[in-house]
């Protein structure tokens, strides 16, 4: 019987790659998406893959969610905890609304999801759980205090987390990837975007499937020795 895995924010960029990708490697995979009816509509019509609507920062939804999944598709065996969101400025300008919502999405839907999973898991003795963090979270980024916190933490969340699954065969891990041509990057203004290019030793942004062919390592069959780790996709940017 086939893996179940849940991708949140798995439609659009980086979550629709790795959606796709594990797809393709034989997992049945259903993709949360928090807002766009017509684009989850149209992921599911052009790949087949199942998407169900929820906010993960919502606790209460986050464990009605993955009881429906469950009902529907079977026991959840992977969790790719990719949702994210952006709400930059300052510390000037930053407003506490901003710092709580980038917080309560980006770090307390990590949390949200592996609780909602974790009993299973647990129970059934396999689990893989990959958190995408980010450069960011590394390095800081000037005017993403709320970002770069929130994926800061997802890198600690994942190391305590890999030791209190580890005896009960759940692996947790992390991805931080670099500055990956998405839609998000895409709204970078060009001269921006031109100036980090070019701190790329590469000399090109990534692709979203570079990420996903990271996150089919870590939740393989054969990855149960890899866990508590990050690992690091941005092209040489930052060797941490």
């Amino acid at each position: 019987m086939a893996r179940v895995a849940i991708v949140t924010g798995g439609s659009r960029g980086i979550g629709e790659a790795i959606s796709i990708a594990l797809r393709d490697a034989g997992v049945t995979v259903a993709a949360n998406y928090a807002g766009n009816d017509e684009k989850a509509h149209a992921f599911t019509s052009r790949t087949g893959i199942k998407t169900y609507k929820w906010d993960v920062a919502d606790f209460d939804a986050c464990v009605a969610k993955v009881a429906e999944i469950e009902a529907d598709l079977g026991p959840v065996d992977i969790l790719v905890n990719n949702a994210g969101i952006t709400r930059d400025g300052t510390m000037k300008r930053m407003t506490h609304e901003a710092w709580a919502h980038v917080i309560d999405v980006n770090l307390g839907g990590c949390f949200n999801m592996a609780k909602a999973v974790w009993d299973g898991m647990n129970a059934r003795k396999y689990g893989r759980i990959v958190n995408i963090g980010s450069i960011n979270g590394q390095a800081g980024q000037y005017g993403q205090v709320n970002y770069a916190a929130a994926k800061s933490g997802i890198h600690g969340f994942t190391k305590a987390l890999a030791q209190e699954g580890a005896r009960a065969g759940i692996t947790v891990n992390a991805i931080a990837p670099g500055y990956i041509d998405t839609d998000m990057v895409a709204a970078v203004p060009a001269d921006v975007l031109e100036k980090i290019v070019a701190k790329i030793p590469v000399g090109r942004l990534g692709r979203a499937e570079e990420i996903a062919r990271g996150v089919l390592f870590l939740t393989g069959e054969d990855a149960g020795f890899v866990t508590g780790s990050t690992l690091s996709i941005n092209g040489g940017q930052h060797m941490y």
